[in-house]
């Protein structure tokens, strides 16, 4: 593995070998900030991928009572995986903003996944920050952290029979082909994506979340998310041979 100026290791090339993903995360838009450029060049590739939301973003906009606002951010959500080619997207219905790490997520995202059987799970970071190993940066929300603890301990519940037996009853047989549990916006990457072939795709599909980004952002919408997708792909290029990039902290099973 080749080392770059600043000392820190090549990011490898993702895994190929693989047909099936689940996309796991806690919001509308948490994928569109984070992957949707590698999740378009994957579905360009004859891949199926599933978004599986734990909540509807309901509490995210101050100005838009929660009755009003969660069916709006589900609306520009499924629009948003429609524009990266995912058809398929679903809610668990946990509330904005105060999920809890427990075992009823766990069992709700191990039944996901023994449902649609993925070889690649997507999450978001589920480190308390978004800073390096050492600490620093913003502190993530309590909702990115239950939910991609969660999803990495599901991975595993989802192909034990004796863990949840209740899913068994529900015809939901274990599921031991999760491969990868690919984190993205992790400040630890180890793996990584051309994010070319799917940058503008992944521009438009953040668009999608227009009353969601009305109120984050004074900025022209278009000039606001290609600004920031496109550092964040050029950030990762400098570990990828020069080529702007999806980065995730990949953990194999």
């Amino acid at each position: 593995m080749t080392e770059q100026p600043d000392q820190q290791p090549a990011l490898q090339p993702m895994p190929t070998d693989w047909t099936r993903a689940l996309a796991v995360v806690a919001h509308p838009d948490d994928l569109e900030y984070g992957c949707a450029a590698a999740i378009a060049h994957w579905t360009d590739g004859g891949r199926e991928f599933v978004y599986l939301l734990a909540t509807r973003g309901e509490a995210g906009i101050d100005s838009i009572a929660p009755a009003t606002c969660g069916p709006l951010r589900e609306a520009e959500q499924r629009a948003s995986a429609a524009v990266v080619g995912v058809s398929e997207v679903e809610f668990l219905d946990y509330r904005d903003g105060v999920v809890e790490y427990g075992l009823d997520l766990r069992r709700d995202i191990a039944a996901a996944i023994r449902r649609h059987r993925p070889e690649l799970i997507v999450t978001l970071n589920h480190r308390d920050t978004w800073g390096g190993a050492q600490g620093g940066g913003y502190w993530n929300t309590p909702d990115h952290k239950a939910v991609g603890r969660a999803v990495l301990d599901a991975a595993g519940d989802a192909g034990n029979r004796w863990i949840f037996p209740e899913l068994i009853e529900q015809g939901l047989e274990p599921w031991n082909g999760v491969r990868w549990v690919a984190v993205a916006g992790s400040a630890t990457p180890t793996h990584a994506v051309d994010a070319g072939p799917g940058l503008e795709r992944s521009i438009k599909s953040l668009l999608e979340h227009k009353a969601y980004i009305e109120v984050l952002t004074d900025q022209d919408p278009e000039e606001y998310v290609r600004t920031f997708l496109t550092g964040n792909a050029q950030q990762a290029a400098a570990r990828f041979e020069g080529r702007p990039a999806v980065a995730f902290e990949v953990f194999p099973r």
